[in-house]
Formats: structure tokens, C-alpha cells, sequence
């Protein structure tokens, strides 16, 4: 392997650098970190949370926010200890075995790839409405291709992409929050004080009850899967373990404040009543407190978030999948990088090209069936990476389980960012995550979603634990082995 910790120690072997660049800088990390999360699920997915959990719909997210915060500080712990390219895949295989971070690696990739794919038809749906002459599908074309060409140069063109798509979220969320506010307390023209009418009428706090806050957990907890990239992106720093800590420790709180903050002015400015699933609940906040075209100024807004996502996913994919390769777990074809100097930026080469490609054709793959068969063919992909984000918080928290332990006795030098109180926390998140999955499989719009990304994990895990057998098998017999 070619990423190595701070200090060598059993665990995790000292090995050479590996080929990729440095050319993200904290700002980038911070902002990819705060980015990551604020997207299409936060600005529209969120009515549908309110519509089922009510004015409760702040402790659903709070519920979720703690668990995505857990997660993100085991995963913190590990990548500033042993900053990886391939992140919690490179971690899950020094853990757990070969089987673990195959499996999870391949899995996270796919996740990505299919993802990518709903983000590229969104954003495409949304500029066929400001452009009806240009077709959805000469959208994604274009979208993809842009994105593709940012990847394939120098990474910092990805980071200073990211670091204004995150800018421009971030700026209008701290926006939201200010007209917001000012509006609660009747500070705008022609507003009153909203006081606590509606948080307490319309049935209450807890309209539908604690069964409304859980399926409001069921209905947010994805918004928050992205925060990932972070530590991916992190191996491309000049300090990776430096970087990874204050960017873990920086975006979770925040995130935290902006996903809670805004749902709390939210449920506070209008009745809960008044918002319903596939509307932006923040388009009707903006146009009762008297902002001119405030549904265009979302659209823009969430456009930004959707070719921000689909850039960070085609990154982090990309990446994901050359770390496989790094570990003889993907094509060694794979592992060719770029050299000399990249793109607009003059910064150097190290960039994993085919990678990007092979994650790239496997997008535009995902496009075609979102555009052919939506209904079918892509549900059915869809839904088999709909539960996957789960399955990989829960290995990061295993992981983390056994990586902590063995770095306190080999190397706890390296130790620089810390899971708080250890174990127990660790465990109460392998816990939720648990209960999260067993909610899902009683509600029947999440239970296909389970059962299907069940279905692609242990289809994952076949293959894995197939190649072990093989491999050991030629090892008792070199004359079995064949070439993979």
C-alpha cells in the first residue's frame, strides 16, 4: 500500500508516497467540508421531513446531525492518524481484512457513480427551465463533460470549484438564517413578532408524536452522507493529518448549526401545516417574509448545490476506486497518473486520469438509464445503493472499534484528533445505526431500499470473500493460481 501513518508501526506499514498531488489547501478541506452536506436534501428534501415530524423536525435533525458528527469524529481520528487516499476503505482493510475494505470501497464507488447520476438530471431539469430550447440530456452532456475536464487537471481546480459552490451554499443559508430571524422578532417591514405560534399550535411540538420524529430521522439522516470526501480529499494536502483535524472539527459543528438553525427558523416563521414533500420549504419562508423572486433565487441556489455534489462525487469516486487499485483490489491499469503541469492552475501532475474516466463512463452509464428508464432499470440501481451509506458508517465505527485500541499501544503519538469517550460512544453509534435500519425495514417506502442494498452488499462481499479463498488456496497451492 502507498499510504502510510505518521509513525510505522504493525498496523500499518510504512510504505512510499504515493503518486497523487498536493494541491488542496485547508480553505478547500474546510469548505469541501461545510459543502459537502448542504445540498439538494437540505434546500428541497427537507419539506418532507417537516410534512411527517412537524415542528419536531429540529430534533429528527439533531438525532441525525449527532449521528453524522460520531461518525465523522471516528473517521477524523482514523484519517488523521493514517491519512489515506482511499480514506475508511484503506482503514476497514487494515481493521478487519482484505474482504472489508474491498468490499466497502467497492461499494461506497458505486454509490457514487449511480448518485452522480440523479444530480446530472436534476441540475439538467432546472437549467431546461431557464433554457426551454436546450434539451435535458445536452445538459447533462454538458455538466458531465465540464466536471470531467475540471477533474482530469490539476485537483486544485476541483478544490477552487468546491470552495465557491460551498461558498455560495454556505452565504445563502447564513443569509436565510439573518432574514430569517430578523422576521421571527417582526425586525422586517411589515412583519409582526411570530412568538411561539408555530411551534405550538397546529397539534403541538409533537404533532405525529415521537413515531413523527423517527420518521423524520428515516427521512434526513442521507442529507447528510458527503461529509466522506473530506477525509478522501484530505490525502491531497501538503499536512493531510493537520488538515483532516481542524476540517473535521470545524464543519460538524457548523453544519450542525446551519441543518438545525434553519429548520428551527423554519418551523418557526410558518405553520408546519404549510409545507409538503418536493417543495422547498425555504422558497416559502422567503416568499412570506416578502422576498422578491425568491423561488428563482433557490433554483439557483440548488442548482449550485446539485454541480457541486456531482463534482465532489466524480472526486471522490475517482479516488476511491485508484485507491482499490493501489491495493490490487481494482485494475492496475488503473494507477496511471498524469505528469509534468495541469491546466489553468501550472500546478503539478498526480492526477489519477484513468480513474477518473473509468468513474466518469460509469456516470454517464448511470445518465443514460436515468434518462431511458428512470421508473425501472435506474430505480432498481437506485435503490440498491439507497441503505449503502449506512453499511459504511457502520464499518467506520467497526473499524474504528479496532484501529483505536491497537494505536494507543503502537503508535499513540499519532493519535492527534480523538473519538470522545471511547468506546462507549462508538458502540451507542454502531447502535443507532443499527436501529436506523431496523426503522427503515418497518416503513414501507425505506424497506426496498434495505432490502436491495442488502442484496448489492452481499453480492460485494461474495466476491470478496471469494477472492480471500482463491488467494489462499494458491498460497497452500502456487500451481492453482491463475491471473487475475
Amino acid at each position: 500500500m502507498h499510504e502510510a501513518p505518521p509513525t510505522p508501526s504493525p498496523t500499518s506499514p510504512a510504505a512510499p508516497a504515493e503518486p497523487l498531488s498536493h494541491g488542496l489547501k485547508q480553505r478547500h478541506l474546510t469548505m469541501l467540508g461545510l459543502g459537502g452536506v448542504i445540498g439538494a436534501g437540505l434546500f428541497v428534501g427537507s419539506g418532507a421531513g417537516i410534512a411527517v415530524a412537524g415542528p419536531a423536525i429540529v430534533v429528527s435533525y439533531l438525532i441525525a446531525g449527532a449521528l453524522a458528527m460520531l461518525v465523522m469524529r471516528m473517521l477524523g481520528e482514523m484519517s488523521a492518524a493514517m491519512p489515506a487516499s482511499g480514506s475508511f476503505s484503506v482503514h476497514a482493510e487494515r481493521a478487519l481484512g482484505r474482504w472489508a475494505g474491498f468490499s466497502v470501497g467497492w461499494l461506497y464507488w458505486f454509490l457514487l457513480v449511480v448518485v452522480l447520476a440523479v444530480e446530472a438530471t436534476a441540475a439538467a431539469q432546472i437549467a431546461h427551465g431557464w433554457v426551454p430550447g436546450v434539451e435535458p440530456w445536452a445538459w447533462v452532456l454538458l455538466f458531465m463533460v465540464v466536471f470531467t475536464v475540471a477533474n482530469l487537471t490539476a485537483v486544485k481546480n476541483f478544490g477552487e470549484f468546491e470552495f465557491w459552490f460551498a461558498s455560495l451554499k454556505v452565504g445563502a443559508i447564513v443569509v436565510f438564517l439573518v432574514l430569517g430571524g430578523l422576521a421571527v422578532f417582526g425586525l422586517l417591514p411589515d412583519t409582526d413578532p411570530v412568538g411561539m405560534t408555530n411551534l405550538t399550535g397546529q397539534g403541538g411540538f409533537l404533532p405525529n408524536g415521537w413515531s413523527g420524529v423517527v420518521s423524520g430521522v428515516l427521512t434526513v439522516v442521507f442529507a447528510f452522507g458527503g461529509l466522506e470526501v473530506v477525509t478522501i480529499a484530505a490525502a491531497e494536502t501538503d499536512d493531510p493529518a493537520r488538515a483532516v483535524g481542524r476540517a473535521v472539527r470545524s464543519a460538524v459543528v457548523r453544519i450542525l448549526f446551519f441543518y438545525v438553525g434553519s429548520m428551527l427558523v423554519i418551523v418557526t416563521v410558518l405553520p408546519w401545516t404549510a409545507q409538503q414533500a418536493g417543495l422547498s420549504p425555504y422558497v416559502k419562508v422567503l416568499d412570506a417574509i416578502g422576498v422578491p423572486s425568491a423561488g428563482q433565487i433557490m433554483n439557483i441556489v440548488v442548482f449550485v448545490a446539485l454541480l457541486s455534489a456531482l463534482n465532489a462525487n466524480l472526486y471522490g469516486s475517482s479516488r476511491m476506486i485508484f485507491s482499490l487499485a493501489e491495493r490490487g483490489e481494482a485494475p492496475l491499469g488503473l494507477l496511471k497518473v498524469s505528469g509534468g503541469t495541469e491546466g489553468f492552475s501550472g500546478q503539478p501532475g498526480g492526477v489519477p486520469r484513468r480513474a477518473v474516466l473509468a468513474s466518469v463512463a460509469f456516470g454517464f452509464v448511470s445518465v443514460l438509464l436515468n434518462l431511458l428508464w428512470p421508473d425501472t432499470v435506474f430505480l432498481y440501481m437506485l435503490n440498491s445503493v439507497g441503505a449503502v451509506l449506512l453499511f459504511v458508517w457502520a464499518l467506520i465505527a467497526a473499524s474504528q472499534l479496532r484501529l483505536r485500541a491497537r494505536l494507543e499501544q503502537e503508535a499513540p503519538d499519532a493519535l492527534a484528533l480523538r473519538m470522545w469517550w471511547f468506546p462507549y460512544l462508538t458502540w451507542v453509534t454502531l447502535a443507532g445505526l443499527l436501529g436506523v435500519l431496523l426503522l427503515m425495514l418497518t416503513d414501507d417506502a425505506a424497506r426496498p431500499q434495505v432490502l436491495w442494498s442488502a442484496g448489492a452488499t452481499a453480492l460485494v462481499l461474495l466476491v470478496a470473500v471469494g477472492r480471500e479463498w482463491r488467494e489462499r488456496r494458491a498460497r497452500r497451492d502456487p500451481s492453482a493460481l491463475t491471473d487475475r
